[in-house]
């Protein structure tokens, strides 16, 4: 068993932690940095696959030294202008000892999609025709035969439901939109519509919880240690202090601080309380430094423009680069709310749009459940006429919300509403799917009133010189 002296940045071995369940386990973890406090050793380590939130300070009480796996000695590696590589070592996987023996290149992993394995009437589906029928349904006919699954590797251009293709819904018992059957031998997913940072929007009875891995996971893609870990131990923001979860670019003198003491209006930061009161006595700002675009009762809405703004106008349909709810302000709906003032603003600008990608764990959390909401409450409020099923397009869906016709389509699909039926794409809601989402929507009390929004688009082919 190794010593404590011996552990160095690099380790990586067992470490104890809470789980959400409030249970012991002992995830592996990765030591990225060690300092002495009065004479103790203190470890941040990362834990693997896990989300840099997480990330923290521990003792050696939590470290499990029987399993601890040294850094490999880096080969310096050329790089493009021929200078060896710097960056540290860490253990790899172990590559099978019968592939090492018998010189085998391991095999590459390929890409592979379900598909149904249909008749012959139903193989040929046509991919992307205006005319090609796919339709909407609350409930399918179950006197079909079930079909078989079959795992093939596809091509990543496999074709999706075709935009301008109708989509219609069988009504049932003279409700037109609650599925009486489901499709035979596929589960149908019922907890879709509450996974969000929000609480309200838990409509299963299971509490939202944010993944523990995702696009914000630590990896060695760069060389920088230091930005690789919190360094801020604590802020003060009004009447809250919260803990940072990740590295933020203070002066290095700040970074020893126990407290950070932050002005609520500027964002002015301070050593201390008596710098912080000093501020405020001179700080005049109540409200962000723009124009007041939308109000209703205690929610409002500011467009800062300045010359220091990166993108006045995105070639990519981005409506939205960044959004931020403060810890004391999250699970209460904030998050959705600018998610749907967002697509607010581009109704009024007459375009679709989409979040600026890739998009965080929190921030696929609320997309997801508020494009599946918004998606859903469409296809809920669909009227039969003269006796036959309603239909809609993907590109009427786009057009109604605002939502670019990617998202609709991953949404429907991530909803697994999409199903191929008598040689036409339909789309069916399940009892769950609906229950889910009218127990969803009840519990989202903060809506955009567009009446209250009072935004003019700017024309950026007049813009002139700043």
């Amino acid at each position: 068993m190794a010593e404590v002296g011996e552990i160095i940045e690099g380790c990586r071995l067992p470490v104890l932690r809470r789980n959400q369940d409030n249970e012991d386990e002992w995830p592996l973890a990765e030591i990225l940095s060690v300092k002495d406090i009065s004479g103790r050793k203190l470890f941040y380590v990362h834990y693997i696959d896990f989300n840099k939130r997480l990330d923290e300070w521990v003792t050696h009480e939590r470290l499990d030294l029987k399993k601890i796996q040294f850094p490999k000695k880096e080969a310096k590696t050329p790089t493009k202008n021929g200078l060896p590589g710097s960056r540290p070592g860490s253990p790899e996987r172990e590559v099978p000892a019968s592939a090492q023996a018998s010189g085998k290149t391991l095999p590459i992993p390929v890409q592979i999609t379900l598909r149904f394995n249909l008749p012959k009437e139903r193989e040929a589906i046509p991919g992307g025709e205006p005319d090609q029928p796919l339709s909407s349904s609350s409930c399918l006919q179950p006197n079909h035969r079930s079909t078989k699954r079959k795992v093939e590797v596809v091509s990543p251009a496999t074709p999706v439901p075709s935009e301008t293709a109708p989509a219609s819904v069988f009504p049932q018992n003279g409700s037109a939109r609650r599925a009486v059957a489901a499709q035979p031998g596929r589960k149908r997913k019922s907890n879709c519509l509450g996974t969000d940072e929000d609480s309200q929007d838990s409509s299963d009875g299971i509490p939202s919880a944010p993944r523990m891995t995702g696009s914000l996971v630590s990896d060695r893609s760069h060389d920088d240690i230091v930005t690789r870990m919190k360094n801020i131990v604590c802020i003060e923001l009004g009447r809250h202090r919260l803990k940072p979860w990740y590295f933020s670019p203070y002066p290095q003198e700040l970074t020893t601080l126990p407290v950070l003491y932050l002005c609520e209006f500027c964002l002015k930061y301070g050593r201390s309380l008596k710098c912080l009161q000093r501020h405020l006595t001179k700080c005049d700002l109540r409200h962000p430094p723009g124009n007041e675009i939308y109000r209703k009762g205690t929610i409002s809405f500011f467009e800062i423009d300045g010359r220091k703004n990166k993108e006045k106008e995105s070639t990519e349909d981005y409506n939205v680069a960044c959004i931020l709810t403060l810890p004391p302000y999250q699970r209460r709906g904030y998050g959705k709310l600018l998610i749907e003032f967002s697509y607010e603003l581009s109704k009024v600008e007459g375009k679709t749009g989409t979040p600026e990608k890739p998009l965080s764990d929190l921030g696929l959390l609320s997309y997801r459940s508020y494009w599946s909401q918004t998606i859903l409450e469409i296809l809920m409020g669909l009227k039969s006429e003269s006796g036959e099923r309603p239909q809609i397009t993907i590109n009427e869906i786009s057009e109604i919300t605002s939502i670019k016709k990617e998202d609709v389509i991953s949404t429907l699909q991530y909803l697994n509403l999409i199903n191929y039926y008598k040689g036409q794409y339909i789309l069916t809601l399940s009892e769950d799917i609906v229950d889910g989402h009218e127990r969803a929507m009840l519990k989202r009390l903060l809506r955009i009133d567009s009446k209250c929004l009072h935004f003019t688009p700017k024309d950026w082919s007049k813009r002139g010189k700043w």
